[in-house]
């Protein structure tokens, strides 16, 4: 609550963190309430050397937080499929993205792709579509967010503002 007894505005940053693909979402928060306020995409290709996708990455973090400065940020955990190779690379994104909110004070949170499905349809194997519709039903958007790295950024973001005590640190 601010001195005049409303509740405050809190700024939250989702982030779906990948090599290929990094999603960003920032709602604000003012009690049960979650506005959006902006989203993308950033997108790398492989014919750039694995660094040079880290730098990019880190540097498009470093951008939205010094732009829309979140109050905090939640990071979607890694899920490690069948593709090790993928789970390492889209790790060290990650870490990159963990190292740049840390380098600014901000608190970083991280919950597992089935805690934020949970928290966004109720379902914790809901697919893609699902995800996508809810966000935009929640977040009351007239269309759902694309690509779909940027609605499971919003989804990171509202399993955030959602969460009773923020108990997932880094």
């Amino acid at each position: 609550m601010t001195p005049l007894g409303r509740p405050r505005v809190e700024r939250v940053l989702g982030i779906d963190p990948g090599t290929a693909s990094t999603g960003f979402a920032v709602v604000d928060r003012v009690g049960t309430v979650l506005t959006p306020v902006w989203y993308d995409c950033l997108r790398t290709t492989p014919k750039e050397s694995p660094s040079a996708r880290l730098v990019r990455i880190s540097g498009a973090v470093c951008e939205v937080l010094d732009h829309l400065q979140p109050d905090v940020v939640g990071i979607e955990d890694l899920y490690f499929g069948a593709n090790a190779r993928a789970a390492l690379a889209v790790g060290q994104a990650r870490g990159v993205c963990i190292l740049a909110c840390a380098e600014r004070g901000l608190e970083v949170h991280e919950y597992t792709p089935a805690t934020i499905k949970q928290a966004v349809t109720g379902y914790g194997q809901a697919d893609k579509q699902q995800v996508q519709r809810m966000v935009q039903q929640i977040l009351g958007m007239s269309a759902p967010p694309r690509p779909d790295h940027c609605s499971d950024a919003f989804a990171v973001a509202i399993c955030h503002a959602g969460s009773a005590r923020y108990a997932s640190h880094v």
